[in-house]
């Protein structure tokens, strides 16, 4: 899995580190522990970012989900 934020340059580092954090399903709670932060600091920082209109893309490969057979296997030799 790959986690890519697009509009990233428009966040404060803090900003990038709370909304990763998230987007990952980590609860405000824990976020708040783990960067040093008051819970309310971190529902701020995250509500600012998506002020600023990222979006959270998550590639997953299709062979992970376990939804493609051989073929795309086949498929994927062939354009190597």
């Amino acid at each position: 899995m790959h986690i890519e934020i697009r509009g990233a340059e428009k966040l404060s580092f803090r900003e990038k580190q709370v909304v990763v954090l998230k987007e990952t399903g980590i609860a405000a709670r824990d976020i708040a522990a783990r960067l040093g932060l008051a819970e309310s600091s971190v529902a701020t920082l995250y509500n600012r970012a998506r002020a600023k209109g990222y979006e959270t893309v998550i590639v997953i490969p299709g062979d992970a989900l376990g939804i493609f057979g051989e073929e795309a296997s086949i498929l994927e030799d062939s354009e190597e």
